[in-house]
């Protein structure tokens, strides 16, 4: 899962013939370090899913934990002197990950990096009854933090959406997962076709009731690749309109907010406070490492890939030490429009200072000043000193207006 993906403009040309040699950027050991452990194996493949997630027979627990730690050695001996402030597990299914293998990790981690006093620490959990009997044993382990991936809150939806679990179970396990972890976030996906507004409405409201305090929720996307895309290619798979999914949208965002969990990034809404740490990094552009198949990572000025099919990645630790495919210096206009994609996501917005500060590119050349005058003008931004934020209204048009404003 996470969904939860990077933006990525590698191979897109940003950069090319505009610098020779990268510019300073701030002290890596000023803030925290986040930490992504990808565990890549599931129960079965969702059809909408074209995360890094694969389905095996059998799995040899006790390889991949001597794996995922040899992997997290090697990147905690390229970072020293950072502390963590986060820890997310993500997959893949990581609650089939056995308690023990979490705690390894965890220990691990604390003993190359050190624990931020208040560290998040996440873990995605899908609600079988077999995963739900671990929750305990993972607050044990360490998580504190649990992002549980109901999708749908009916049992013909979550056919549809391929899911493994019925209503009845995903609702015993929000109750063990309330009662085994300080914090608790909801994954659901809506803009199914045909759902009405009126059923989502139903639906999130009785999501809200549930009492979490963060909920994570994606409009039904067909990607590349999945079972989806085959159907809809065919003509076998019946798609919500784009004016009937942005009226979705528009209606997430009021009730959630009106409950008092506003949408503080596109697709993601918690009660003040209740933010999800780990993600924020991301998004406000910080460093991070990423262990296990497929993960990337971002360090100082670097961008760390890691082998992505599970097999190759567990040989390249066994051989190398790490599963690092390859790493690449990101040149200031990467790192700058990166920060600008990743940051104009969250209703915070951008502090243009900052990323001019930390790239080394100068602030009047990081964004279209007359296109974001003009765009204000129609009520969809607002830049206010070194604040760039894209309003209520821009949020559906985010990725045109990124297109329009992103000078670099």
């Amino acid at each position: 899962m996470p969904a939860k993906k990077a933006l990525s403009l590698w191979g897109r040309g940003l950069g090319e013939g505009r610098e020779a040699k990268p510019s300073v950027r701030r002290s890596p050991q000023a803030e925290p370090l986040a930490l992504y452990v990808h565990w890549p194996f599931c129960v079965s493949k969702c059809p909408y899913c074209d995360f890094n997630s694969h389905v095996r027979a059998e799995i040899d627990e006790a390889a991949w934990r001597e794996a995922l730690l040899a992997d997290l050695a090697h990147e905690a001996a390229l970072t020293p002197g950072r502390r963590l402030g986060s820890i997310f597990f993500g997959g893949g299914t990581p609650s089939l990950m056995a308690p023990a293998t979490v705690a390894a990790v965890l220990d691990a981690a604390e003993r190359h990096w050190g624990f931020a006093d208040d560290i998040e620490i996440t873990l995605e959990a899908n609600p079988s009854s077999v995963e739900a009997a671990n929750f305990r044993a993972l607050g044990y382990a360490g998580v504190n933090r649990v992002s549980l991936g109901l999708q749908a809150l009916d049992d013909e939806a979550l056919a549809f959406l391929g899911r493994a679990h019925r209503l009845d179970e995903s609702l015993a396990a929000l109750d063990a997962a309330q009662a085994a972890f300080a914090r608790v976030s909801l994954d659901l996906i809506y803009a199914r076709p045909d759902q009405s507004e009126t059923q989502w409405t139903d639906e999130l409201r009785r999501a809200i009731g549930f009492g979490t305090e963060h909920l994570s929720l994606y409009q039904l996307t067909i990607e590349a690749g999945t079972r989806f895309a085959a159907l809809a290619a065919k003509g076998a798979l019946p798609t919500l309109g784009a004016d009937e999914a942005a009226r979705l949208f528009e209606l997430t965002r009021a009730i959630t907010a009106e409950a008092g969990l506003p949408a503080y990034e596109i697709s993601n809404h918690a009660r003040p406070g209740a933010e999800s740490r780990h993600n924020l990094a991301y998004w406000r552009y910080r460093d991070y490492c990423g262990v296990g198949p497929g993960a990337h990572g971002r360090r100082g000025q670097a961008a760390s890939f890691r082998r992505k099919k599970p097999e190759n990645w567990l040989a390249a630790v066994r051989r190398n030490g790490h599963g690092i495919e390859s790493e690449e210096l990101l040149y200031a206009p990467v790192r700058a429009a990166e920060a600008l994609l990743m940051g104009l996501r969250l209703d915070e917005g951008v502090d243009l200072a900052r990323i001019a500060r930390e790239s080394g590119i100068a602030r009047e050349r990081l964004v279209d000043a007359a296109a974001v005058q003009r765009l204000a003008g129609h009520g969809l931004l607002t830049c206010e000193g070194d604040r760039l934020r894209i309003r209520e209204p821009g949020m559906l048009l985010l990725d045109a207006i990124l297109a329009k404003i992103v000078a670099i």
